[in-house]
């Protein structure tokens, strides 16, 4: 399976949660299948999708939040998972979507490849850190405790078109969604 049809399945669990979606060819294809208000498109900043999620998470404490992220971009900013870790919002799920690959910029290798992200994430100490194909993602986006859950797929990208809506333009809908 790959990316897109992950990201497409992940959207069939989502109602009314915040998305906030990693940069590059994931934002375009969360775009191409499911365009709404209440998703955020990156547009640059990568590794940030957690930040950005965590921070949204805490603000909003009865929005719920869903990070759609990538693994080279977790494997970017690895103190974000010690810091989601920390801060522990019950609304906040963070997927992340493991080709092995950073897709945007060619498909070159992440070391994703020979590490377990669930057990980097366990080891953390986060007690709700699942692969996809082991849970029901409705569950874990209401559970106590914030959630880690790796998508594994193959490498690749679909042929998503450029999201045609400004950076300011995504901003200021999303804010407005909620």
């Amino acid at each position: 399976m790959a990316r897109y049809e992950a990201i497409y399945e992940i959207m069939e669990y989502i109602d009314d949660e915040l998305v906030i979606c990693n940069i590059g060819f994931p934002s375009r294809e969360l775009y191409e299948i499911n365009d709404r208000e209440k998703n955020f498109y990156m547009i640059g900043s990568m590794g940030l999708a957690s930040s950005i999620g965590l921070g949204l998470a805490m603000a909003k404490p009865y929005e719920d939040v869903v990070v759609i992220d990538g693994d080279g971009s977790l494997l970017m900013n690895m103190g974000s998972l010690v810091t989601v870790f920390a801060n522990n919002p019950s609304n906040l799920t963070w997927i992340v979507i493991d080709n092995g690959a950073y897709g945007s910029t060619g498909n070159q290798d992440t070391y994703a490849q020979v590490v377990d992200l669930v057990d980097i994430a366990r080891g953390v100490g986060f007690k709700n850190s699942h692969y996809f194909d082991d849970i029901n993602l409705k569950e874990f986006i209401k559970s106590d405790d914030a959630s880690f859950i790796v998508y594994r797929t193959e490498s690749g990208n679909s042929n998503a078109p450029i999201i045609d809506i400004d950076p300011i333009t995504i901003k200021e809908r999303f804010m407005a969604s909620f």
